[in-house]
């Protein structure tokens, strides 16, 4: 066999293994099967989860037992999302609410619902893209997923009406969906924005879970950032949560678990840093990811309401 037809296999099986193992990445990190389980509670195994799993569970129940509004919009490349409208009060302001990686609104926010009426405030809790009764099958960390949260900002001031007051809140992914958004040109019904637990860019905290594997992201990190192109049509370093801040111009508050290892919490104290609006950062003591609230319930209340009294 002549040299040059053995270079071409060999590169030929170079270009097929790259794109194979790009393809395996993209599977494991932004494709989202969803499936017929959403209605299912899944936590971690740690303790500090397992405890508050009663709580959790009832607070699921009770929102499904509350009167709601099934709300849906278009999403600006055609998927129907979904969400659910919990009104306390006619008039109030309202938080549009966004849950985390493979999530659902209802297993990630049902608490939040609670606690965002013990502010005085409406919530929409919506199902992101990919995720519970949404459509779609690509998650993309909070990018694509920020241009959703414009949209459903828009169709809230279109129903609700001019003077509605609103707050868009994440926790996780959907700190970070948040966090981008704020760098949008917004209505000006938009009022403030909570990020809990949140990443400072899609980069960071794949390249965080990749070494938590045990794995080499300097190898691993490139193939998933082509996946992400070839197979989901989306660039991972298009927005970041860390540059979305600088251009934020809405008041802006970060809380984190102290004892996060899936996001680490110094990613919230590194978009802290970055963010040049009216910020404040708070630390829960002894809260893993996503469950400060749960840990100190009453220290996360009058934190938000200290910072967003002015939103009443």
């Amino acid at each position: 066999m002549e040299w040059y037809y053995i270079v071409l296999i060999v590169l030929a099986s170079l270009v097929v293994l790259v794109l194979l193992t790009s393809l395996v990445c993209f599977f494991m990190t932004f494709y989202s099967f969803r499936g017929a389980k959403i209605d299912q509670v899944f936590l971690p195994d740690a303790e500090e989860y397992q405890r508050f799993k009663p709580l959790i569970i009832q607070d699921i129940q009770d929102a499904r037992n509350m009167n709601y509004l099934e709300m849906s919009i278009t999403s600006f490349d055609g998927l129907k999302l979904v969400g659910r409208y919990y009104e306390l009060e006619k008039g109030l302001p309202m938080e549009i609410m966004f849950h985390g990686y493979k999530g659902t609104g209802e297993r990630d926010l049902s608490t939040g619902i609670k606690r965002a009426h013990l502010c005085n405030r409406n919530a929409l809790v919506v199902d992101q893209r990919a995720s519970g009764h949404s459509e779609g099958h690509v998650i993309t960390f909070g990018i694509n997923e920020s241009k959703d949260c414009l949209s459903w900002i828009n169709h809230c001031v279109e129903y609700f009406g001019e003077d509605v007051k609103i707050m868009i809140t994440g926790i996780s992914m959907g700190a970070a969906t948040v966090m981008n958004a704020s760098s949008y040109d917004l209505p000006k019904n938009v009022v403030g924005v909570l990020a809990d637990c949140g990443y400072d860019s899609a980069k960071n905290i794949i390249i965080n879970t990749i070494k938590n594997m045990k794995l080499p992201p300097k190898i691993f990190y490139p193939f998933v950032k082509l996946g992400a192109r070839l197979y989901g049509r989306f660039d991972l370093e298009e927005i970041s949560p860390i540059e979305a801040v600088k251009n934020c111009k809405l008041p802006i508050m970060f809380i984190h678990g102290d004892t996060d290892d899936f996001v680490p919490c110094y990613m919230s104290q590194n978009v802290y840093d970055a963010c040049n609006s009216t910020k404040k950062v708070v630390f829960i003591k002894n809260a893993g990811h996503g469950i400060a609230y749960l840990v100190e319930p009453k220290q996360y209340i009058d934190e938000l309401e200290d910072f967003f009294s002015y939103t009443k």
